[in-house]
């Protein structure tokens, strides 16, 4: 997932505009490019069920470190498959697993809740690793655990054909959603790298944000131009243990004038003591 402009931006650039790009996709959607055979991440709510769905075909199959799953057609515990055909079966629990499964078998999808971490040695911030089957390829996801509410992940593969709709190829995106996706690329690249065009206004204001007790958060400046607000964020672990940041934590409701959230991204995913990182948070233009 890996735009070709990256490859003129410098590095942290880079790095924040990936992350932006599967965060950008709205509240409680992360839109996972994804290819057979190649790893990418996702986040994973502690707590609540992650949906998970393939675009434009049906998840034929689940292999992991399962603990239970009610999607029927699982041959055994042991062997961390969890099929979607067949009758449904009474879960069976796998007392190593990491995670429970459940299928809509109608649409095509699975929903997934990490076990519940208690005594496990410190591996609740250890990555889910799962392999999800459809009828052309197997998608290889790494799930980053975090406190997040409940969401979807959409794997797309752009290798795979668009399943036709009345005897025709359903279309890409629209002219106005790629130049909406430009638009916060742009703003995001000026942010990171300081190179401010002339028709967005900035901001110094380095005011303190109440966060977390063991973080300090500052909102250092704000852009505004082209429809869109961005805010570019100073945090510091301020704890003496390591922290480790998902991009779905800074999005939080907003005000009438502080604009919807578009995306957000995290230079700096783990903060070791005293470490810091910027946070851009790309808002829809709000009433100011």
């Amino acid at each position: 997932m890996r735009p070709r402009s990256l490859e003129r931006v410098p590095g942290p650039v880079a790095a924040a505009l990936m992350a932006l790009a599967w965060t950008q996709a709205s509240h409680a959607l992360q839109i996972v490019d994804a290819r057979d055979g190649v790893a990418v991440e996702a986040i994973l709510s502690m707590k609540e069920p992650t949906r998970i769905r393939i675009e434009g075909a049906p998840i034929t199959d689940v292999f992991g470190n399962i603990h239970s799953s009610s999607c029927g057609a699982m041959p055994t515990p042991a062997s961390g498959s969890a099929g979607m055909p067949g009758t449904p079966l009474s879960p069976v629990a796998n007392p190593a697993g990491e995670i429970v499964v459940e299928c809509d078998r109608d649409k095509g999808e699975i929903y997934v809740r990490p076990v519940a971490a208690v005594g496990d040695g410190g591996t609740a911030g250890k990555p889910v690793n799962l392999f999800i089957s459809s009828a052309h390829a197997t998608y290889t996801l790494i799930l980053r655990r975090a406190d997040t509410p409940a969401d979807t992940i959409l794997i797309r593969d752009r290798s795979v054909p668009p399943a036709p709709v009345d005897g025709r190829a359903s279309s890409g995106p629209s002219s106005t959603s790629a130049h909406h996706v430009r638009a916060m690329k742009a703003l995001l690249v000026a942010m990171a790298s300081d190179r401010v065009p002339p028709d967005v206004r900035v901001d110094e204001l380095n005011q303190s944000v109440q966060l977390w007790a063991e973080a300090r958060f500052a909102l250092m400046r704000r852009y505004e131009g082209r429809g869109l607000t961005g805010e570019k964020y100073l945090l510091q672990n301020i704890s003496a243990a390591v922290m480790v940041l998902a991009e779905q934590e800074f999005d939080r409701p907003d005000s009438k004038a502080g604009g919807q959230v578009l995306g957000v991204a995290v230079e700096h995913h783990q903060l070791r003591p005293g470490e810091s990182t910027s946070v851009y948070v790309i808002r829809r233009g709000g009433e100011r």
